[in-house]
């Protein structure tokens, strides 16, 4: 006898599966409304510093220019910034040190680490690279690819990145162990305006136009300029010897002291270097990690040092030195 069960009996494990499946959809639909997945969203550059406890002292200078709007903005930029170390080595001891600076100058100074455009690492090439900064005022930044025995690294008018590519959501930071000054004039303008270099720009003025046109012109150069000190230990005791040598030793000096057609900073400069000078003779140029010193030929192996690196000007760079090159 064939027993014939009622069709609702063959529905059952069916049901059963589908009313099991409708209460795990539910259950989890209260859970995820309970404890929602929230995707974090994209740091500005702006949010980024103002939260980074490395950047205390950007944030406060950010503050201080009321320029933290601006690097909120769409972008892309890229952002050269200083650690608090940093500032602390340019002078400002904490975060009330900016009030001391008028806010037009310290605007001038953080947009001039502000380019437009999103430059990671990988796309700096090896050389040295022109970067327009924020403001067209402010001028231009250089960046390098640097190869050295540590390894390959960026640097910025001699500024080195020690962390490089943080992204944010308009743009990307490289972190920097220097402030970068806009340039205050041409190499001549800048020696000018330093009491330490008064003998040079004498000598300079002393060398003609040929001399100053150049120190003052618009093609790159890289100066290794003697301090007054220097001078003297050189035996120009006075800014009146200087006004009476020669003028053709006087050029032939300090063309000796210029490197044409280039901006170089020294994180780009190579231990162990010859480097050929305006006046066509050759300087050799020590590097370690500590120090940057350069040789002139007439100086007999005694180098001089470099005692203040990486002056940026609009038409090159200067490093002063505490010894004159002789050819």
């Amino acid at each position: 006898m064939f027993i014939n069960h009622p069709s609702s009996n063959r529905r059952t494990p069916g049901l059963l599966i589908a009313s099991f499946f409708a209460l795990t959809v539910a259950f989890t639909a209260c859970k995820d409304e309970e404890n929602p997945i929230t995707v974090p969203t994209a740091q500005t550059i702006t949010e980024l510093v103002t939260s980074n406890p490395q950047f205390t002292l950007l944030s406060a200078a950010v503050t201080r220019a009321g320029l933290g709007s601006t690097l909120s903005g769409t972008g892309p930029f890229t952002v050269f910034a200083p650690s608090d170390d940093a500032f602390r080595a340019a002078g400002f001891a904490n975060a009330a040190a900016f009030d001391a600076v008028p806010v037009a100058t310290l605007t001038n100074i953080l947009l001039y680490h502000v380019a437009s455009g999103s430059l990671s690492a990988s796309a700096i090439s090896a050389g040295q690279t022109a970067q327009p900064t924020a403001l067209t005022a402010n001028g231009t930044a250089y960046v390098s690819k640097v190869t050295s025995t540590s390894g390959t690294g960026v640097s910025v008018n001699g500024a080195r990145v020690v962390l490089a590519d943080v992204q944010a959501s308009n743009g990307i930071i490289h972190v920097i162990d220097r402030v970068l000054m806009p340039p205050a004039g041409s190499i001549l303008a800048v020696a000018q305006a330093d009491t330490t270099l008064s003998y040079l720009v004498a000598a300079a003025l002393r060398g003609g136009p040929a001399v100053t046109g150049a120190l003052g012109g618009t093609t790159a150069l890289t100066v290794f300029a003697p301090t007054n000190s220097a001078f003297r230990a050189a035996g120009f005791p006075t800014i009146a010897s200087i006004s009476a040598a020669p003028e053709a030793t006087l050029t032939s000096i300090l063309t000796y002291h210029v490197i044409p057609g280039v901006r170089a900073y020294s994180p780009t400069l190579t231990n162990g270097a010859t480097i050929t000078t305006f006046q066509t003779g050759t300087v050799a140029v020590g590097v370690t990690p500590t120090a940057v010193t350069v040789t002139g030929r007439g100086n007999n192996g005694t180098a001089s040092n470099v005692t203040t690196a990486d002056i940026s000007a609009t038409n090159g760079v200067i490093h002063k030195i505490d010894r004159v090159l002789l050819p």
